[in-house]
């Protein structure tokens, strides 16, 4: 698998190289499939929002108005009641799964209830998380960045990578002692990274993306 875990989209040239790497082949060569389903979960979240967000109108997080060959929309609420043939194999077709922000439980429940999250290690298409849209592929979230409450409660998310995010530090008031207070709570290791930060994963191996971000590792061993 291929992830690229950012806090606020793909928002300086270091990050920008680090998303072409992954593809292996020009933007305008891929087609995309945007995500918007984190959005409907958070406490803040609108239909506008979500708008913005599939659409390309979200400039301080661009993801989709990159110049994509091609985008189409992939809501997972609808996914178990439309046949499953349909979906996956449009999935499976596709280069990039473009993730938006909002509640990571909510999107890691839906991915579960959907069968989403079973058919991505088979995929070849890069995963690229916005904020809550990364979140969910960890471990787990910290109650603080609980917004909806999962059936089966906690905040366990998919854990497809080994660690913690804490997105958007120092923005939105995400201070580095709110981080190291939320950090010091969970089982294993952790980045805080702000913005223009971003976390490559292939199969396994990590790689900071930052360009002129800043960013913090909270290397605690699992109980």
């Amino acid at each position: 698998m291929k992830l690229l875990l950012t806090s606020a989209g793909i928002r300086n040239p270091a990050i920008h190289h680090a998303l072409l790497d992954l593809l292996d082949k020009p933007i305008d060569e891929c087609s995309a499939l945007a995500i918007p389903t984190a959005g409907y979960g958070h406490p803040h979240g609108t239909p506008a929002g979500a708008w913005r967000f599939a659409s390309g109108h979200e400039w301080r997080c661009p993801m989709v108005d990159l110049g994509w060959k091609s985008v189409g929309l992939l809501e997972l609420t609808a996914l178990p009641t439309v046949p499953r043939e349909r979906w996956v194999a449009a999935v499976e077709a596709t280069d990039v799964l473009l993730v938006n922000g909002g509640d990571a439980l909510y999107l890691a429940h839906h991915m579960r209830a959907s069968g989403l999250d079973e058919l991505l290690p088979s995929l070849n298409a890069v995963w690229v998380g916005l904020s809550g849209g990364s979140m969910a592929m960890t471990p787990q979230i910290g109650e603080e960045f609980k917004g909806w409450d999962p059936p089966e409660g906690g905040d366990a998310a998919l854990g497809i990578v080994d660690f913690a995010i804490f997105p958007h530090h120092p923005d939105l008031e995400n201070s580095m002692a709110d981080a190291e207070g939320w950090a010091a709570k969970l089982d294993g290791p952790a980045y805080a990274i702000d913005d223009e930060t971003a976390i490559k994963w292939v199969d396994g191996e990590v790689e900071v993306v930052s360009g002129t971000g800043h960013w913090k590792l909270f290397n605690r061993l699992a109980n």
